[in-house]
């Protein structure tokens, strides 16, 4: 990484050159802007983080003058850091909130929103458990705390141990509200701040299930089928089923940026949604936005 651009100004002999000072001034602005275009910060999403870290890999070898930091911590937090200034692009799994966008409007920031890609959400449990299908309704179920062992869903004698992501996460939102219809999760639920870490507890207990991006799904994990017609037609999570909308729990992945930056981030923006930006987005296996 390049060392950052610092400037110094020693305005103490030049107080009574109002124009020197102006002068000044707008010098130092405008090597901060420079440099704000050859560093890029991006923050949010845990499901987007391997997303944004390949673009940014591929992005680099091509504008070898610039730096792309790429940190997770959820939905939540790369919103909370595009309010504070501390992000250039926050990466959100979820649309940005009325009051997250209202606060931003307050303090004099106006917010643009580019769709990356689409994403299927798939329910996992571990590799021997023998349930295959479940319905939504059985989802809610059980991540409400109603149903607590799988023999009530046709597995074995064994109890469910159910994993969620933190509330920061734009993927518990998006599960909250399209899988358990706004239901609260059930009490002493297992919270976790990563996917990565969904993966790992799941693939190491037999009673557990969460949910994850489909980019995240491994070996370690199976993934359910799911109805949302109470059983008639169950669908596994695929980018093809998803592109072709049987799959039903599929939501849009976003980009925020403050429009008064804009000039910084938009050479990556226009690679992200290019040919190349797109081929990335599927082999990470998201869904393309073209």
């Amino acid at each position: 990484m390049s060392r950052p651009y610092i400037c110094n100004v020693n305005l103490l002999n030049i107080e009574k050159n109002s124009k020197m000072k102006k002068t000044i001034l707008t010098a130092v602005i405008m090597a901060s802007a420079l440099f704000g275009a050859q560093a890029q910060r991006i923050k949010g999403s845990d499901t987007m983080l391997p997303l944004s870290q390949k673009l940014a890999e591929s992005f680099l070898k091509i504008n070898s003058a610039n730096n792309v930091t790429v940190t997770g911590g959820g939905s939540g937090v790369g919103i909370s850091a595009l309010l504070e200034g501390t992000t250039d692009l926050a990466q959100a799994s979820r649309k940005i909130k009325f009051d997250e966008r209202q606060k931003l409007q307050e303090s004099g920031k106006s917010v643009k929103e580019v769709i990356a890609a689409y994403d299927a959400l798939a329910v996992v449990v571990h590799p021997s458990n023998k349930v295959q299908n479940l319905t939504r309704e059985q989802l809610e179920g059980i991540f409400t705390g109603k149903i607590t062992n799988w023999k009530e869903v046709g597995g074995d004698d064994l109890r469910i141990v159910p994993y969620s992501r933190e509330t920061s996460s734009g993927t518990n939102e998006f599960f909250k509200e399209s899988v358990l219809k706004n239901k609260n999760f059930m009490s002493g639920i297992m919270s976790m701040p990563a996917t990565g870490a969904i993966i790992q507890s799941i693939g190491q207990t037999r009673g557990a299930i969460g949910y994850v991006g489909l980019a995240y799904v491994n070996k370690d994990v199976k993934a359910i089928r799911v109805s949302y017609d109470k059983g008639k037609t169950y669908v596994e999570p695929t980018v093809a089923n998803a592109k072709n909308e049987t799959y039903p729990v599929v939501r849009p992945l976003y980009y925020y940026y403050v429009t008064a930056v804009e000039s910084n981030v938009k050479t990556f923006i226009d690679y992200l949604l290019s040919d190349a930006g797109q081929k990335i987005v599927a082999e990470i296996g998201f869904i393309t936005v073209k």
